[in-house]
Order: C-alpha cells, then sequence, then structure tokens
C-alpha cells in the first residue's frame, strides 16, 4: 500500500494563500513519508475547487519537494489540447527528477465546456481522441510533419491513471495497462439509493483488474475524505461547519450531520474512529494506493496539517502501511 495526500486547493483564503497553504501541506506529507501528493484541476469555480493550472502549480511545489511523487487528479482532458499536455508534463517530469503521476478524466462541469469551444455532450468523444493523441506524443511518435515530442518522454507512458465512475471505464483503463482512479465518493443511481460506496466500486475494480494485459501490475487508487482529529467532538464539529455548506444532487431522508456524513463518504474522528471506520471499507483491500483529502469537510489549515500527522503515524500504519526511512513517526 502507497499512502497519499489530496487537496482541492480549497483553503479559506484568497488565491495567493491557498497556493501557499497548498503547497505546505504537501511539504508536511513528505516530511511525515507520504508516498504522493496529488491536486485537482477545476476552471472557473472557486468554491468547487481552486486550481485551474495544476502543472504550473506542481512545479514550484517540485522546486519545494525532494521525494514525494507529485500526480494530477485530474487534468480534464476534453479541455486540453494533448500536444500541449504532452509538453508540460514532460518538461516537469525532468524538473521533479522523475516524481510526476498523470492523472487525466473527462469531467468537469458542463458549463466549463464552452469557454473551451466544445459541447459537454462531446466529452466522452474529445476524450478518447486527446488520450490517443497524448500517449502517442509520449511514445515519440509522428505527430504530424514528422514534429515529434521533445523532450522524450516515453517513461509517462507508465505514469497514467484514468478517473471513472462507471464499470465500462474501469474496464477501458485495464485494456491500456493504465492506473485506475476511483473517487471519494460518487453518485448513487436510482435504483440503489442506498448503495455503499464499495457496492458500486467493486464492480469497477473487478472490472479493471479483469481487462489488464497479461503480466501488467494492478494500479488501483482510492481516495477517500478522512479527517483525523484529536477528539471526536473537534472532528465533528468543523464537519458540522464543512458538509453544511455542501449541496448534494439528492434529497437525504434527513438533514442531521449524521446522515451528511454517510451521504458524502466522510470518515472522521480519533484516529481509532477513522481507523474502524476505513476497515469497515472493502474497496480498499483492493487498493495499492489510498489516497486522502479532507474535502468537504475542508477544516482550517492547522487541523489540516495535524490530520496530516495524525494519518501517517497512527491511521495508515493500521492499514498496512510503512512509512519511507526519514519519515516523522511522532
Amino acid at each position: 500500500m502507497r499512502l497519499g495526500f489530496f487537496t482541492r486547493v480549497l483553503d479559506d483564503a484568497p488565491p495567493a494563500e491557498r497556493y501557499r497553504l497548498a503547497t505546505e501541506q504537501i511539504r508536511h506529507a513528505e516530511a511525515y513519508g507520504f508516498d504522493s501528493a496529488w491536486v485537482a484541476q477545476h476552471h472557473f469555480d472557486g468554491e468547487e475547487g481552486g486550481l485551474p493550472a495544476p502543472l504550473v502549480f506542481l512545479s514550484q511545489v517540485a522546486a519545494r519537494t525532494e521525494r514525494i511523487r507529485l500526480g494530477t487528479g485530474i487534468i480534464t482532458l476534453p479541455l486540453e489540447h494533448p500536444v500541449r499536455v504532452a509538453e508540460d508534463t514532460a518538461v516537469l517530469d525532468l524538473l521533479t527528477g522523475g516524481r510526476l503521476e498523470v492523472g487525466v478524466g473527462g469531467g468537469g462541469t458542463p458549463s466549463s465546456f464552452a469557454a473551451f469551444g466544445h459541447d459537454s455532450a462531446e466529452r466522452a468523444a474529445l476524450y478518447a481522441e486527446h488520450l490517443w493523441v497524448l500517449r502517442r506524443a509520449w511514445a515519440g511518435e509522428d505527430l504530424g510533419g514528422g514534429n515529434r515530442l521533445y523532450p522524450s518522454a516515453s517513461r509517462l507512458l507508465d505514469a497514467v491513471w484514468e478517473a471513472t465512475f462507471s464499470v465500462p471505464g474501469g474496464a477501458r483503463a485495464g485494456r491500456a495497462g493504465h492506473g485506475l482512479m476511483l473517487s471519494r465518493t460518487q453518485p448513487r443511481p436510482a435504483e440503489q439509493p442506498q448503495a455503499t460506496l464499495a457496492d458500486l466500486q467493486i464492480p469497477i475494480v473487478e472490472a479493471y483488474e479483469e481487462s489488464l494485459p497479461a503480466g501488467v501490475a494492478p494500479r488501483v487508487m482510492a481516495s477517500r475524505t478522512a479527517f483525523v482529529a484529536d477528539s471526536r467532538a473537534e472532528a465533528l464539529h468543523y464537519a458540522e461547519l464543512g458538509l453544511g455548506r455542501r449541496r448534494l444532487p439528492f434529497e437525504l431522508p434527513s438533514s442531521d450531520l449524521d446522515s451528511r456524513i454517510t451521504a458524502f463518504d466522510v470518515h472522521l474522528g480519533t484516529p481509532q474512529d477513522v481507523i474502524e471506520s476505513l476497515l469497515a471499507d472493502p474497496t480498499l483491500e483492493r487498493a495499492t494506493d489510498v489516497v486522502f483529502q479532507v474535502h468537504s469537510v475542508d477544516p482550517p489549515h492547522p487541523l489540516v496539517l495535524r490530520s496530516i500527522e495524525l494519518l501517517a503515524t497512527e491511521v495508515a500504519p493500521a492499514l498496512g502501511w510503512l512509512p519511507s526511512a526519514g519519515a516523522r513517526t511522532t
């Protein structure tokens, strides 16, 4: 098991301060032995995600870290020119010393597509085409007119992760030999309103594993919301504030805090609370990488740092994770 930290860059602060705090959180995760750090990409909506340019942000994080792997979770590939993504990732991978992981997906809110001259109904076709071009570029193939990617970046062919909510998406990622990215939560289908997250995600993992080419090792990343605090009361206080601000695309049978914690698939409380909650999630038994974020609770920055510490020193070891040499243990 590899341990990751994920941020949507949503601290309650202006953009420049958000970026500074997210950088500090990633450095803190590295100091405590986390194996990877991931950032989301969102366009236009600062309330949903604070970072439209993840590769630019990761370039400055690379200069302030030494070991931790740096990943995109995700690049919204239908809205990007794939050759430019290939060029930027090739340069960034060199600058990081080969630490880059490239998560891609077809996501993005429908309203974002118009600003890029696309129709959101075309996202699946755009995603498939752009991923095909991106891989050809990394492979050093002719992109037209005899042009090939410089600098070369064939290593990145083995650093691709695909995000999906669906079984066909899992099979697609498996056939390509890519990593599979599972979300911290996902919508419940109308016919399964009481389904657990594992009910939805284990079939995706099974389709992925069954589709992998022979000899290709699975890479399954499970992202989870986990806010670990020194007391359960403290965790619940900030959960009530954070989850109370979030809208759900469906009606809850009750508006109480416990219902919102369940609906958002949140793990929170003391280290022991979170350990017990995570051990009840059978999807994590299939994961090679478990990546934690504090969204949708979004507590203040000092408590994000404290949660990182408790995840590394108490929660993750109980799940079978071993910190890297030199990591802080207290």
